[in-house]
């Protein structure tokens, strides 16, 4: 790459940290309690991404996706996941040092993901308290969630940049079609919750299968 990255912005779930069992304990919690069936764990991986209100949508009967109980059962998610949501979750392996060596050779990081601000913002300061981030941006009432681009926009006016300069990582399409729409480059990483096949097919501008590759990419190695 000839230019150095000075900006990256990281989704959260299936990027940084791996989240999928505590979402999917407290999807099928609300599923539960209120009469609904559950979903096996493996099956969240696919209803995750889009933010809580899609995810609550995907995982109810199609019958039952009334406005009322979407609302009622994101209650109880929101309820259960923010006493829980770091029972399971874990970074994944090489992201404590992928993201210290980013931080030593001075390139600014952010957070932009779907998953409601106060648990975004819970998760990154309770694993990565050594990182000075630039912006922890996730989803806030009223406003789009990715693949909108109103959330690299956020980032940017915290942390103004030049869009040559900036590099969103994520695992899915969402993330990079979010990078394609603010004008700025892609990484993919295969370790996530979506695999390669969906990167490839959203066009990443890299494809990575460990953290320490990024270090390359974005000249800071």
């Amino acid at each position: 790459m000839n230019n150095r990255k000075k900006l990256v912005i990281f989704d959260l779930d299936g990027t940084l940290l791996n989240t999928i069992t505590d979402l999917g304990h407290s999807a099928n919690y609300a599923l539960e309690k209120n009469g609904f069936p559950t979903h096996h764990l493996s099956s969240y991986t696919h209803f995750v991404g889009n933010g809580i209100t899609r995810l609550i949508e995907r995982v109810l009967p199609v019958e039952e996706r009334e406005q009322a109980i979407v609302e009622q059962l994101r209650a109880d998610f929101m309820s259960y996941y923010n006493e829980h949501l770091t029972a399971t979750t874990e970074p994944y392996p090489g992201i404590e040092d992928m993201l210290r060596d980013l931080q030593a050779a001075g390139v600014k990081l952010a957070v932009a993901t779907n998953k409601y601000q106060e648990a975004a913002a819970k998760l990154i300061l309770h694993y990565f308290p050594y990182i000075e981030w630039a912006s922890i941006s996730g989803q806030i009432e009223g406003v789009p969630v990715k693949p909108d681009p109103s959330v690299i926009f956020r980032i940017l006016t915290d942390c103004p940049t030049a869009k040559a300069d900036v590099m969103m990582v994520g695992d899915s399409g969402v993330d990079i079609e979010t990078a394609r729409r603010a004008c700025i480059e892609s990484t993919g990483v295969s370790w996530g919750f979506r695999g390669v096949a969906e990167l490839t097919a959203a066009y990443a501008d890299y494809i990575i299968n460990a953290p320490d590759e990024l270090v390359s990419i974005v000249g800071a190695d």
